[in-house]
């Protein structure tokens, strides 16, 4: 802490300014944002998410959920640009007094904390309360039933496999800062604690989403009321595999950081062909559930171009019936809808569906950057894991758009069913 050169000489440019802790700060800051953005877009397109998430305010503020969200990210965002200010004003770049004053950002964190536990009337105390409740739920891989709010379950346990590394480095932070001569502002030592608790810790929201898969298989499979349309429970099985798929990335990627071929019966390179067949196995898993089951989106279904599509609000035209008996009802003639899409959809532009396919994709792909030879070591700098830990926030962030509309279709779609009716990943009606 005394301005070692030896030490201060392993600070980036990036570290200097935005160090670790602040890091953490800022995407778990821009996450409440963006939820907030989630709920005003799809307020305005009349999808109603606290009545899929079985969420009921208690509190009688005419203010609509996103409004709040807003009102709560805006008085975390606040003490945020304050100790940044603070931070930046007593070290001016210098890198004895940035290693010195790691207590700045540390108490953020804390004071992050406790922003969700005090109870206080204007923050939204009901919705925090729900989210510790639904955390604490989740965090042991526990999932509501239906009626009781699963889906919003789903939503925060899958939210929080997009923010496992960040998750990872929030206790490398508090590591760093706890441990004797070191400073939570310094390069970060992800192997504080041990070569493999981070690697752990990383692994937790992906064995979560997994508990949960197979607890929606065990309730399949044990329903006595179980029909074709249910099925046996095989696409949560599926489902299952899919979160399966992140461990062998996450070992081998350990394996690689800390390589001895005196403990691995394998060379770097042979490590590292390994770790490209599972990244690339578990990208292109995930990339076509997100697509093909959490979007019902038809681009993988060879006949997809043989559908048609009648929209519902808010581009339902008013003078049709939604009846599907009534002569006003559109034909399939008349309609037929974009390639890769589904019967009903929401967002206003084929082109909306398309650019989020492509998102989705290249943000699942970023590990690829680690294939070209002029770029692999920009995996390593402290930005530029910052970069990928915010693309990968931002890649779910426009999933959560397109989950939670397919889940409104779903619902609408039932049947007959209302809103508490859920289909859990089962094929859309092919007539609407």
């Amino acid at each position: 802490m005394d301005g070692d050169p030896a030490v201060e000489s392993e600070l980036d440019s990036f570290s200097l300014i935005l160090p670790l802790p602040f890091r953490i700060a800022f995407i778990l800051v821009l996450g409440v944002w963006a939820w907030g953005v989630n709920l005003h877009y799809l307020y305005l397109l009349k999808i109603d998410v606290p009545s899929l998430i079985k969420y009921s305010s208690r509190t009688s503020s005419p203010l609509p959920h996103h409004q709040r969200t807003y009102a709560l990210a805006t008085t975390i965002t606040g003490p945020l640009l304050i100790s940044l200010f603070f931070f930046w004003t007593l070290t001016r770049g210098n890198p004895a007094a940035v290693l010195s004053w790691d207590i700045i950002p540390q108490s953020y964190l804390f004071l992050l904390c406790l922003f969700f536990l005090i109870p206080y009337k204007r923050l939204s105390p009901h919705g925090r309360f729900r989210f510790l409740t639904t955390l604490k739920r989740v965090s042991i891989g526990g999932i509501a039933e239906a009626q009781d709010g699963r889906f919003g379950d789903i939503l925060l346990a899958d939210v929080l496999t997009s923010y496992s590394k960040v998750l990872g480095d929030l206790f490398v932070s508090l590591c760093m800062f706890l441990s004797s001569g070191k400073s939570s502002t310094d390069k970060p030592d992800r192997g504080c604690g041990g070569t493999y608790i981070v690697p752990i810790i990383i692994s937790i929201p992906s064995m979560i989403r997994l508990r949960q898969c197979l607890i929606e298989y065990t309730r399949v499979r044990d329903n006595p009321q179980k029909t074709a349309a249910t099925g046996w429970g095989g696409q949560h099985l599926a489902n299952a595999l899919k979160y399966s798929s992140a461990f062998p990335v996450i070992i081998l990627s350990a394996l690689q950081r800390g390589y001895d071929p005196n403990r691995i019966a394998l060379s770097e390179t042979g490590l590292f062909r390994l770790w490209l067949f599972a990244v690339f196995l578990n990208s292109f898993y995930s990339f076509y559930w997100d697509v093909a089951k959490d979007w019902d989106l038809t681009i993988f279904s060879p006949s997809s171009s043989h559908h048609s599509y009648a929209p519902i609000s808010p581009s339902f035209p008013s003078s049709l019936s939604s009846d599907p008996l009534s002569p006003s009802f559109p034909s399939r003639q008349q309609h037929p809808y974009p390639y890769g899409l589904r019967p009903r959809t929401h967002f206003h532009t084929p082109q909306i569906y398309y650019t989020a396919i492509g998102i989705d994709l290249v943000l699942r792909c970023t590990w690829s950057l680690k294939l070209s030879p002029h770029l692999d070591h920009w995996n390593d700098l402290e930005g530029s894991i910052f970069v990928m830990e915010l693309a990968e926030v931002v890649r779910r962030w426009v999933w959560i758009f397109f989950r939670v509309e397919a889940e409104w279709v779903r619902a609408k779609s039932g049947g007959g069913a209302g809103i508490g009716e859920e289909v859990l990943l089962g094929p859309l009606p092919s007539r609407m």
